[in-house]
């Protein structure tokens, strides 16, 4: 995704450009079942009680990838992360570790989105249902 894309400037087109949320929504709801299945998988095998999945463009040295998008056709490869990996590398830090487990939202119901982009990343929770 080139910065165009996210600062609205639409070469010509008719109407706004599409926001890349938009098209992460759409990959989401195609992929919703493996990315639930996915979490369920981490948790029962008790790697940790709080799957994060990385929905990326690029290149991310986060996770290990479970949907790659140029096999699918689609837009976000997602790998798939937990709590404890996003720490170790420094990306939750620890005195905000409490914060984040506040706003994370039940895992069986969401799925807890690290969404990474040129510009920065940001957590989103999309529900499963």
């Amino acid at each position: 995704m080139n910065p165009e894309e996210l600062l609205g400037q639409n070469d010509g087109q008719q109407g706004p450009p599409e926001s890349p949320l938009i098209s992460l929504k759409k990959d989401l709801e195609f992929y919703k079942e493996t990315l639930r299945e996915v979490a369920v998988e981490i948790m029962v095998e008790g790697l940790s009680a709080y799957p994060i999945f990385v929905a990326h463009q690029h290149q991310v040295a986060l996770g290990e990838i479970i949907i790659n998008h140029t096999e699918l056709g689609t837009n976000w490869t997602i790998q798939a992360s937990t709590l404890e990996e996003f720490q170790e590398k420094g990306i939750i830090q620890s005195n905000k570790k409490d914060s984040f487990l506040q706003s994370y939202k039940p895992a069986d119901d969401f799925m807890c989105v690290f969404v990474v982009v040129p510009e920065g990343a940001n957590f989103v929770y999309f529900p499963y249902q």
